[in-house]
């Protein structure tokens, strides 16, 4: 994990889920999950959308050409754990697509244009991961 992702991990936890810099105010989770390859655990800070019935995780690594280690990881072992606040909820993962996909891409991009920019730096389709609560 990158010394970057430890101090926002730290961060997080040491203040119930806020944290401050780039990320001050907008909707933080830190997503476990365990590695596709290693099959060691991991946590993976990122930005979420609260959506019908659970909540959306976008791939965009900054619009690199590569997706991200936790979407894999994800794709491999769709049951994973998200620190949201100070609780922690199981869930599983699926990833959207079409109508439903464009409709969660489309609000991201709207209230974060940030996403916007990702999009365009890369020629692949940035996922949108949806977590819903464990059955």
């Amino acid at each position: 994990m990158s010394d970057f992702n430890d101090k926002i991990i730290a961060e997080f936890r040491a203040n119930g889920g806020q944290v401050g810099g780039q990320f001050a105010g907008a909707p933080l989770l830190l997503l476990h999950t365990v590695g596709a390859k290693s099959a060691q655990p991991r946590v993976s800070p990122m930005m979420y959308q609260k959506v019908d019935g659970g909540y959306a995780v976008f791939a965009s690594k900054g619009g690199a050409p590569t997706n991200p280690d936790w979407y894999y990881n994800l794709l491999a072992n769709p049951k994973a754990q998200a620190e949201i606040g100070t609780d922690k909820v199981e869930l599983v993962a699926r990833v959207a697509a079409g109508d439903d996909r464009e409709r969660i891409w489309s609000a991201q991009k709207a209230a974060y244009p940030g996403f916007a920019d990702y999009e365009r730096k890369t020629t692949r389709q940035i996922p949108v991961v949806v977590l819903e609560p464990a059955p």
